[in-house]
Parts: C-alpha cells; structure tokens; sequence
C-alpha cells in the first residue's frame, strides 16, 4: 500500500510556492479586466468561464469564424454573467474595436500564431492555447512580439499548476527517485481503420475561407446529414496537418512540457521520429472524399546531454499494458520508476525490496479534470507584478519545439541536429525549410 506523503510535503500549496508560482494565492485588487475570447469552441468556452469565474473579468466579445459556436459560447455566457458580450468574426475588427486588456487565443493550431502578436501589438495580454504555433518560427515571432510589446503571453499548459504535477517535480527535483537516465512520455489509446469522409459544401454560418486563413484551402468535409459532427470542424483538424501537428502536437507538448519543466532543460541535440498510418491507412484528399494525415502512430527519441526521452503514441490497441493510465511519462531513476500520470495522479515504484510505493491522488476542477483555475489566477498575478506566468510563451514555444522538431523529424524521414540557441538545424537545409511555412495569401508569415 502506498505510504503517507506528509513527511515529504506539508500540502501541493507548499509546493506550489517553493516552486514560483504564488499566483495561486496572488494579489487580490480592485481592476476589472476587459476580456475577449478568440475561438468560441467547447475549450475556449472553458477558459472564458474561469476567467469569469474569477470574479476580476468581465467579457466584452466573442470572436469566431463560426456562428453555431458563437450562439453556443454567448448562451453558455449568459449562465455566468449578466454582461452581453459583442459578436464578431474577424478578430481585427474586435481588438480594434473594443481593445481588451486581455484576449484569450482557443483557436485551431494554425490561428495561434498571428491573433496572439495581433493582440499583444495592440496593448492586451494573451492566454494562448497550447502548442502555441504550427511551425517554429511561428513560435520564435511570438515570444518576441510579446517581449517587445512588455505583454503577458500565458499558455495554457495547466498541468504546471496541478497539485500533483507540483509536488511530483518536487518530489524528482529532489533526487527522491535517485538520478533520472531515461524517460518515456506516451498516450495509448484506441481506434481503427478510417473511412473516407465526403467533401461538402461548408455550412451557411461557416466562413470556411477565413477558417482557413494562412493554411491551405482544403475542401470541407463531414456527414451531410449533420455537417456539425466530425470531419475538420470543429474538433477533427488536430489530425490534418496543414492545421495542427497530430497527436504528437496535441497531446504530446503536454507531457514533454513536463519533462522540459522538471528536468530544467530548454532543448535537446538530436531528434529522431519514425511512424505511419498502418491502420488508418494511406491518407486521401480528392474532390469526392479526404481522411485525416496524421500518423496513427509514432516514436520520437531526443537526445539530451544527461538523459534520452521519447515519445510514443498510437491510435489503436488502446488496452494499456502498464498498470497505471494510458496517458503521461515515466521517469526512470536509479532509485526506481516514476509515473507522472493525469486523472491518477502519480506514483513512484521503489527499485529495492521492502520499500513501500508512494502515490498522490490528482486535485482536478470539472467539468473537464483540468486546473484552469489556478493557470488563470497564476496569469493575472503575473499582469499584476510584471513577473513571468508559469507558463510563459518563451518556456512554452521550447515544449512546443519539442513536438514540431518529432513532427519534422517524421516528414523528412530521417534525424535531425537541433541547435536550441540558434534555432536551426544543424547542416540540413530541408529540414531548415520546415521550420516555416508559405502562408496563403493574404496572410502575410510574422517576422520574428
């Protein structure tokens, strides 16, 4: 059975301040800040309810490309507040209108980059989703927008501020698990062969074109009968590539965040990543039908001075064959294994007989076993004191490299030499030409 924790830490709160985020319990003033949400889906509908929540937010617009998910966001709104925030669809029109003091960016990967500098330029602070950008130099233009703007860009990588994420660093942090030589960061779960999905006209209260934006223009798709449900829009473009990064992009910036986050490391020298669509099968795109292409699954291996980490998911035979959850990361030390997971919390497993596992319970909000709370709290304590949030863009545009760097690794079908000072791959033009992209005009690639 495991052992109790109170001769390690008092309490997650303890922790939280030994690590530097006292924002959990920041400085309470009388400011009100103006709020606009830029992406009304399901997730950037969470966010602004925290906001709202804190009672130190009021929402002034709802910026989406999408009617359907501005009708839903402002309904879920007015259960909160009484305020009527305004509706728009372009979020220049919004900030030059209403000039926030604080935009939240809950847009598809692909939007992250060019909402953000926009808003940061125009006097607000930013709550970005993870990752923050589809290709690395769209990242590196971020972080200097917000630096040259004094801004606070916080990303929404709230596993930092989870309770149990907290004490588990420290618990690493202070050698408990003895010296780490390896980690294995993974998301295991199940699915099967894809179908084609047909090409459709997009729905009236859809601006597909601007939905799009800088990306390719790629047709619509989903069921006719209910053009709401899958496809792209609004929840499948994580596994189509010319707007998000896959699984890789989506959940793995989470758990190798973690590992940036508690090894206090910024980048690795080598990346090397293979995988494919066995199962899914080879991608389609014709002017019938189209499925996803991203991988169903993948490996990744980074290389570090003191330690090699990797990555590996898959979308089939989601039965996990380890004893603890599907998702998170192992930390193998001398001392024995660690499990950083989600919905379980942690647990380390002793190398020597005779000694007890220790484990700590998760402290998850609903409705969405998340810590946005805390995340949101830590960000306007950091408005308030000019200090760097938790998650700041710069910390965060690293944990994002990590992923983009597997993805490129993928495409190019071969290693990479990464120099994280510079931000160029070391004697590879090809690779050299994935750390950015065309953009559709006329969408105009930032400047870093």
């Amino acid at each position: 059975m495991p052992i109790d924790r109170r001769h390690f830490l008092k309490s997650s709160l303890a922790a939280g301040l030994t690590l530097g985020f006292p924002g959990i319990v920041g400085a309470q003033k009388d400011k009100t800040y103006r709020v606009a949400l830029i992406g009304c889906g399901w997730w950037g509908t969470n966010i602004l309810r925290e906001a709202v929540a804190s009672g130190r937010c009021k929402p002034v617009a709802l910026v989406d490309v999408d009617r359907r998910q501005l009708n839903t966001c402002a309904g879920e709104t007015a259960k909160w507040t009484s305020e009527v925030p305004k509706h728009y669809e372009d979020y220049r029109e919004m900030l030059a209108a209403q000039k926030p003091d604080i935009a939240i960016v809950a847009t598809p990967d692909h939007w992250h980059a060019l909402p953000t500098i926009a808003a940061v330029q125009a006097g607000a602070h930013v709550y970005v989703e993870k990752p923050i950008s589809h290709t690395i130099m769209e990242g590196r233009a971020m972080v200097s927008a917000a630096r040259a703007a004094d801004r606070v860009v916080q990303v929404g990588t709230h596993r930092r501020v989870s309770p149990h994420n907290v004490s588990g660093r420290q618990f690493l942090r202070e050698g408990r698990a003895g010296k780490i030589g390896m980690i294995k960061c993974f998301v295991l779960y199940g699915g099967g062969a894809e179908q084609p999905r047909r090409n459709i006209e997009p729905p009236k209260e859809l601006n597909w074109d601007l939905w799009c934006g800088p990306a390719p223009l790629r047709p619509f798709n989903g069921d006719p009968n209910n053009p709401w449900a899958g496809g792209i829009h609004p929840r499948g473009f994580r596994s189509y590539l010319d707007y998000a990064n896959g699984t890789l992009g989506d959940w793995g910036v989470h758990w190798l965040d973690q590992v940036l986050w508690i090894m206090e490391e910024k980048w690795p020298r080598t990346v090397h990543s293979t995988g494919g669509r066995p199962i899914k099968g080879a991608p389609i795109l014709t002017a019938e039908h189209q499925t996803t292409d991203a991988p169903d699954h993948q490996v990744a291996t980074y290389q570090f001075d003191d330690f090699t980490l990797t990555w590996e998911h898959r979308q089939f035979a989601g039965n996990p064959t380890d004893k603890t959850e599907s998702v998170g990361c192992y930390f193998y030390g001398t001392k024995g294994t660690f499990h950083m997971g989600w919905q379980r919390g942690w647990t380390f497993y002793p190398s020597s007989r005779g000694e007890s596992e220790i484990h700590e319970e998760p402290k998850l909000n609903q409705p969405d076993a998340q810590n946005i709370k805390e995340l949101w709290a830590d960000f306007l304590h950091a408005i308030e004191t000019g200090r760097r949030p938790v998650c700041d863009v710069e910390a965060i545009h690293h944990s994002t490299n990590l992923s983009l760097l597997g993805m490129l690794s993928y495409k190019l079908g071969r290693s990479v030499v990464w120099d994280g000072e510079k931000e160029l791959c070391v004697g590879d033009p090809d690779a050299g030409k994935l750390l950015r992209r065309e953009y559709r005009g006329p969408w105009i690639y930032p400047q870093a």
